[in-house]
């Protein structure tokens, strides 16, 4: 398919972080683009403000007539819209033109020099400092994000077709319609059980990715698979060492295999994102990037919304915002919070995120939130899935080993917030949690 000969492309899901970043790109073309979502949030309302037409209800009536011409729509949907959709039905019965959102992004970057992410973690970060170190060292690239950059408060970046820089999603596969030239893989925990079913075909899927790399693969120092490794003070090919902190900043050394790069400045907490601004600064090197210009360009990178994301900092107290949806990313959220902020009581707000990814792993949920002082527990966002009989927050809480815990309702959570004495406090999920966000914070300012 040439995507220069298509003139309309509707989006089913358009809301979603990754399928907005292709509907922004598109708008940017000069194509006429519009779509569905369930319900407005801030990035319908930002793509409205560009001129997108969206609608929140499945019905055939409320698609724009010019997206009815099959002759000269291309639709793109996203794996999490329901197969009941009465919109995705409807143009699958009647011969549209359809394509998953990662088959886009396979044929965007097909032609072009490509660098990609993946992993069950990290890879959004990594993604993000990539395309911002690309960036400010002179490189015309675009990128699709799969989260907000805060340096340009989007999740596209929009400077030449020269080199593309993507997010390798591995959820239902996406990932496999993609032949980057670098990639990575930050990680491989076993996550999306629901499509899987089991860790060993998930690894198979990795294990395949990581084939498509044509010129170069870095990989987590331990994981499973092939390639240059990156790590921290160990013996990996790209690796941290001589770390310190000052002010919450990190400052390290990054030995490669061919230089010491001294007095790099990370302004990110936690280790797992000392990990991911090494992994991407390796990946800018291999491009060919400036070691120079790339090192200044990791002293401002600013960070990703909703992973780390600092709503509050003083003394009198901490709030803190992250995506965290899986125990192996709250372990590391907490790790940077006590690093960063020790010996201060910590409140975590957690909302659970998909039945099936509860049922997977409860055991590894309860023992990772039991690491916080206090806890409040929102019910599961349910997203693309029906309830599973006996997997509830409760089901959840009772596995908690915390005294002070306790169930929320969303209605209720910002009086249970105020309750609590504690320093520092944390929302963390990746349902609608994040549209709680600025009312906690106006709350906690007022106090």
């Amino acid at each position: 398919m040439d995507l220069k000969n298509i003139n309309n492309i509707y989006f089913i899901g358009i809301g979603g972080i990754g399928m907005s970043a292709l509907a922004r790109y598109f708008k940017f073309l000069g194509k006429n683009v519009a779509g569905y979502d369930k319900t407005p949030t801030q990035i319908t309302k930002d793509l409205e403000a560009l001129g997108v037409q969206i609608h929140f209800e499945d019905a055939i009536d409320a698609i724009p007539k010019p997206f009815l011409n099959k002759e000269e729509t291309l639709v793109v949907y996203t794996p999490a819209i329901p197969k009941t959709h009465t919109e995705l039905n409807y143009v699958k019965d009647r011969g549209f033109s359809i394509k998953k959102r990662a088959e886009i992004l396979g044929l965007i970057s097909k032609a072009r020099y490509t660098l990609a992410v993946a992993g069950t973690h990290g890879k959004t970060t990594t993604t993000a400092i990539l395309a911002h170190l690309l960036k400010e060292s002179g490189a015309r690239v675009t990128a699709f994000l799969g989260g907000i950059s805060e340096n340009y408060n989007s999740n596209l970046v929009l400077e030449g077709d020269e080199v593309i820089v993507v997010e390798a999603d591995e959820f239902d596969r996406s990932f496999l319609h993609l032949y980057p030239d670098i990639a990575a893989v930050t990680s491989m925990d076993a996550d999306h059980l629901d499509i899987y079913k089991k860790a060993d075909a998930l690894e198979e899927s990795f294990h395949e990715f990581s084939s498509r790399a044509k010129d170069h693969i870095l990989v987590r120092n331990g994981l499973l698979l092939a390639g240059q490794t990156f790590g921290i003070e160990d013996e990996s090919d790209y690796c941290a060492c001589n770390i310190k902190i000052e002010n919450g900043t990190y400052i390290f050394d990054l030995k490669t295999p061919t230089q010491l790069i001294k007095d790099l400045h990370l302004n990110l907490p936690g280790k797992h994102n000392l990990l991911n601004a090494i992994t991407a600064f390796a990946m800018a090197l291999l491009y060919g990037s400036p070691t120079t210009a790339l090192a200044k360009a990791l002293y401002t990178f600013k960070g990703v919304q909703r992973r780390f994301s600092y709503q509050i900092k003083s003394d009198a107290l901490v709030y803190v915002d992250d995506y965290a949806h899986h125990p192996t990313e709250i372990d590391a959220l907490h790790q940077a919070i006590r690093e960063m902020h020790p010996e201060k009581e910590v409140l975590a707000i957690f909302q659970p995120h998909l039945y099936s990814r509860t049922q997977d792993f409860g055991e590894d949920f309860a023992k990772s939130l039991s690491q916080f002082d206090q806890l409040l527990l929102l019910d599961i966002y349910p997203a693309r899935e029906l309830p599973i009989e006996g997997i509830t927050s409760k089901w959840l809480f009772d596995m908690i080993d915390l005294k002070d815990k306790k169930l929320v309702s969303k209605d209720n959570l910002i009086e249970e917030v105020l309750k609590s004495e504690a320093k520092v406090i944390t929302t963390i999920g990746a349902g609608d949690i994040g549209e709680e966000v600025t009312s906690i914070k106006e709350a906690l300012l007022k106090i």
